[in-house]
């Protein structure tokens, strides 16, 4: 039997793949598709999206738009509880509460966005199927450049329910 929910576990876990997520983008999220955030590396504590700066992510100053920077913190954050809603197996809801951003340098050339913070979301999925009540949780997305420098840093505070039938 223990030997079968590993299996499932594996199986869950395979299902959600980079490929996948920027599949999902394309048809769900197309303007952060258009603008080129990609979803590189996930796993279940850490995800890494990256982002070109090109003309049509470009604001008038000659660096990429806050907004895009936005979207791919989120994602990096969001792909990290989509992982761990598939994980547990739940029909979960999730949602963007707040969130707060500091830029610290012109975001030009490729820029990275990684979020390490996903075991505070299986804590928060424990909880909420424990409870049944909502649960929130903040995470942190850290954009850097090239150079490593970092450009911004995006906090998203996430919201998670069980869904009701």
């Amino acid at each position: 039997m223990k030997l079968f929910t590993i299996f499932v576990e594996i199986q869950i876990i395979m299902q959600l793949t980079p490929s996948k997520i920027n599949t999902f983008l394309f048809f769900k999220l197309p303007s952060a598709f258009i603008c080129g955030v990609r979803v590189k590396q996930l796993e279940a504590a850490k995800c890494v999206v990256t982002v070109k700066h090109r003309w049509i992510n470009q604001n008038p100053f000659n660096s990429m738009y806050f907004a895009v920077q936005a979207m791919s913190a989120e994602l990096s954050t969001g792909a990290l509880v989509m992982y761990q809603i598939k994980k547990s197996n739940k029909k979960i809801s999730m949602l963007v509460a707040n969130n707060k951003a500091n830029f610290t340098k012109k975001a030009t050339g490729r820029i990275t966005f990684t979020c390490l913070d996903g075991d505070k979301i299986e804590t928060a999925i424990l909880n909420t199927i424990a409870t049944g009540e909502g649960q929130t949780f903040w995470m942190k997305s850290i954009g850097v450049d090239e150079t490593g420098t970092q450009v911004s840093e995006m906090d998203f505070e996430w919201s998670i329910k069980i869904k009701s039938n």
